[in-house]
């Protein structure tokens, strides 16, 4: 019998544990349970006899790898993926596959919460502004973005793209503005959106000279990874424009600053909210899930990241 552990710190609704169990169970295998748990160390014991490992934003290290000595999948219920070392683990020949686009809804609706929250001064009971025909630019047009597309034209905003990965005719197809050049979008956007993943190309290129071509009263919101921001530029950008915000679901690491400096200007969720609710927990689990099973069952690697 083939063994899963499910291992997160931050757990699974009940509901997406039972789910996953029931699936599991139907596949005839063994499902184990580790939640909240309090260091590497008890991760290393709990994955030792595992076949396959389900993890949320948990740290699958070389250490952690080292110590499966059954493991032959791993699988991240979300989308980002650099919580686990994928060199690591093909020397192992371990394959890692993440479940895009399930929790692409839940961040999309915080991204333009979020807007509303400071568009409206916190409702703090001073006027505010109205999102309708701003416009705003789309960092990476992956399943986040087309949902904040989506959701954006509901508020009568003008919605702009740059993704050099995906095509113009995709972009334009859904009605939407495509900047070839990512300077230009930036430039016309008074809301820009991120949605890139952090890697050795992104990390700290949302910088000062991107920022400082975005108009009046900019607002820049982060629900993608705080290593892409260039954080001492964009303290020097909010330092020179008072009009600037910036908003994200990923505390910076210099956020005692931000928040010192800046007052209502930023904001910080308290911790990582975008893929917290009912509906992203139960299908970003229950997709991982399906995935481990239908890799032993027929060799499925669709969303194989290594």
């Amino acid at each position: 019998m083939k063994k899963v552990l499910i291992a997160t710190v931050k757990p699974f609704a009940p509901a997406a544990i039972s789910q996953m169990k029931e699936l599991l169970t139907q596949a005839g295998y063994d499902m184990q349970l580790l939640e909240k748990y309090p260091d590497t160390e008890t991760l290393k014991k709990a994955v030792q006899d595992a076949d396959a490992l389900i993890v949320r934003s948990d740290k699958v290290t070389p250490e952690i790898l080292n110590a499966a000595k059954n493991l032959k999948i791993v699988v991240r219920a979300g989308a980002g993926y650099d919580n686990i070392d994928l060199p690591a683990a093909t020397e192992k020949n371990i394959v890692v596959m993440n479940t895009p686009g399930q929790n692409a809804n839940a961040v999309a609706e915080l991204v333009l919460g979020m807007m509303v929250y400071m568009a409206r001064n916190r409702f703090n009971g001073q006027p505010g502004i109205e999102l309708k025909d701003k416009t705003i630019g789309i960092h990476a047009y992956g399943n986040v973005g087309k949902n904040v597309a989506r959701i954006a034209k509901g508020f009568d905003m003008q919605v702009v793209a740059h993704d050099p990965y995906v095509s113009s005719e995709i972009v334009e197809r859904d009605g939407i503005k495509d900047y070839e050049e990512v300077e230009d979008m930036y430039r016309n956007s008074q809301y820009v959106s991120l949605h890139i993943p952090a890697t050795p190309q992104t990390i700290k290129s949302i910088n000062y000279d991107l920022l400082k071509l975005m108009p009046e009263n900019a607002v820049l919101i982060n629900t993608a990874r705080k290593e892409i921001i260039d954080e001492d530029g964009l303290i020097k950008l909010m330092e020179e424009r008072p009009d600037f915000k910036y908003i994200s679901d990923i505390a910076p690491d210099k956020k005692d600053e931000f928040e010192e400096r800046f007052g209502e200007r930023v904001f910080f969720t308290p911790k990582k909210m975008g893929a917290q609710t009912a509906e992203a927990n139960i299908n970003a689990g229950v997709a991982a899930v399906k995935q481990i099973i239908d890799y032993f069952k027929n060799g499925n690697t669709t969303y194989k990241l290594n």
